[in-house]
């Protein structure tokens, strides 16, 4: 299976150690990521179409994930997002999940975690409008 047929995973995070471990995880299960260190430079990039998972921190310079939660929702409202962060915050945490997000994991995480993670997101939303995906 060539690079182009797999899934991409994209991940957004400010952290450039975290980009290159999610990288090399995301890869060696199989699928495609694409990291961006800026949420701008994913939205401008024009990989939104063929992302099949995002991957993306909540605090981040220029836009939080929150704001680009919302911003993808209004173009991919199916694409299931997972958020990471080592700032736990209960507020947070809701409004991303009352506005879709498939799963909220802190930092730092357990790396078969996020894969279980990102399969179980793909799968579940994937097929499915996220309006009928009620349950996390």
């Amino acid at each position: 299976m060539d690079a182009s047929a797999k899934p991409v995973v994209a991940v957004v995070d400010d952290d450039p150690r975290v980009r290159e471990s999610l990288e090399s995880l995301i890869e060696s299960s199989g699928l495609t990521a694409r990291v961006f260190s800026h949420a701008d430079d994913f939205l401008r990039g024009g990989h939104l179409a063929a992302t099949s998972c995002l991957i993306t921190d909540v605090r981040m310079p220029c836009m939080d994930g929150l704001e680009l939660q919302r911003r993808v929702r209004l173009v991919r409202p199916e694409l299931p997002i997972i958020f990471i962060t080592a700032h736990h915050d209960d507020q947070v945490e809701q409004s991303a999940l009352a506005e879709g997000a498939a799963f909220f994991i802190r930092k730092p995480f357990d790396a078969r975690e996020l894969l279980r993670a990102t399969r179980t997101a793909r799968s579940k939303f994937s097929a499915k409008p996220i309006e009928s995906t009620t349950e996390r």
